[in-house]
């Protein structure tokens, strides 16, 4: 099967709707973060803890299902991905110590890596055309914004007529639905002589051996600490931070009458922004170095995140803060994806990402962990909240010595 000349395909359909539907159910954790806390009277930590493993558990499960990916198929890595994730989300519906709850989330962690960006958006690097492929890779980035969107406020109304356990039963259901639409996915094998003959090991070495790479994968690492921190802990710090919905203004007249509402509302916001960051993030690799776009999304996300913090936290900077950081949430997958395969090819894509996207979730790791071992031990988020400012101000920086201007790996000889 040859690659696509179009920009729209049933792959890269599919894999918007593979990608949606699992990003909406991991957006959604932060909503749950108040009521089981409440419900079976646990630190704060103690949840945030198996949001952790499970961001962990994503980062590892990556390049193990972008390899499997590579050796039996996608369209089998994503089964696999969905059954395990499914599996997970019933498993911890049924958990009542916190203990059960990091058990499980190790399975919903692997079932996100096997369901997420790493093996879809590998599959539709494969499919695309080097014309189409950086905004095919937008796309399926931004149909994950699209699940956030959807994801907090779902689950939040979900919440007012259902117990959180049956509501991951919904999504565990929703999940394993997915496997529905995967026939139509069916990816073309890379066509390149030179990514045909050579092996995964030859093609990691290459990789390994190339600070570029290494530069990269660093840089991605405060990428997942500030996505994890505000998707795990932003509905609960907006809820308690926030100041009061004052009746009669527009917040209130659109329905939005607690701050707890405003929280999930907030993750919504982020994500709807993405949608057109991301889009914008993937017309933009294609005319400028992705290297200087991703400097400058660091940067961005630094200055947002630093004002955000310094000036009062009212309802009106919240949502202020929502889109502009929205609008820089996931510009960085595109660009990042996009440049793995512009410097190794296209045949490793899923492994090589998937490595580079550990370092990403290690982050996140730490993000969701340092929010609640910090908020139990000080009261509040702001030192873990400047953490994050200054890794990602680093990250702006480590991205500038990255060699990207020389010939696709695709086509060297």
């Amino acid at each position: 099967m040859p690659q696509s000349t179009r920009l729209m395909n049933p792959i890269l359909i599919v894999g918007c709707i593979v990608i949606t539907v699992g990003f909406a159910v991991r957006a959604s954790f932060g909503v749950f973060q108040i009521p089981i806390a409440d419900e079976f009277g646990w630190l704060r930590s103690d949840f945030s803890m198996a949001i952790a493993i499970q961001n962990l558990a994503w980062g590892i499960g990556q390049p193990i299902f972008g390899a499997i990916a590579e050796k039996i198929g996608d369209r089998r890595a994503i089964i696999l991905g969905a059954l395990t994730y499914a599996a997970g989300m019933v498993l911890t519906a049924w958990s009542v110590t916190p203990f059960e709850h990091q058990i499980y989330a190790w399975l919903v962690g692997f079932g996100i890596a096997g369901t997420g960006f790493g093996v879809v958006l590998a599959v539709v690097g494969r499919a695309s055309s080097d014309a189409n492929r950086s905004m095919s890779l937008a796309i399926v980035t931004a149909a994950g914004s699209f699940g956030q969107v959807i994801g907090a406020p779902t689950a939040e109304w979900l919440l007012t007529f259902l117990p959180w356990q049956q509501v991951f039963l919904v999504f565990a259901a929703a999940i394993l639905a997915l496997i529905l639409s995967l026939p139509f996915m069916r990816a073309p094998l890379p066509i390149s002589k030179t990514e045909l003959e050579e092996s995964m090991g030859q093609i990691l070495a290459k990789a390994f051996r190339d600070p570029s790479y290494s530069l990269i994968a660093i840089g991605f690492f405060s990428c997942g600490y500030q996505l994890g921190f505000v998707t795990a802990h932003f509905p609960a710090f907006v809820t308690e931070m926030c100041g009061p919905i004052q009746p009669g203004g527009l917040l209130y007249s659109m329905g939005i009458t607690t701050t707890s509402a405003l929280g999930a509302i907030a993750i919504s916001l982020i994500g709807l922004a993405n949608i057109g960051g991301t889009l914008l993030a993937g017309w933009a690799g294609n005319h400028f170095p992705k290297k200087y776009l991703l400097a400058a999304v660091y940067t961005g996300r630094t200055i947002a995140a630093g004002a955000f913090i310094v000036f009062p936290i009212t309802p009106l900077s919240v949502i202020a803060f929502s889109l502009v950081m929205g609008s820089l949430w996931l510009a960085t997958v595109p660009l990042t994806s996009g440049l793995v395969a512009h410097l190794y090819g296209l045949r490793y894509m899923g492994t090589l990402y998937g490595i580079v996207f550990l370092s990403h979730q290690i982050g996140s790791f730490l993000g969701i962990w340092l929010g609640g071992r910090m908020y139990d031990q000080f009261g509040d988020y702001t030192m873990v909240w400047w953490i994050g400012v200054a890794i990602g101000a680093f990250s702006a920086i480590i991205h500038l010595p990255i060699r990207e201007n020389r010939e696709p790996a695709s086509v060297a000889a």
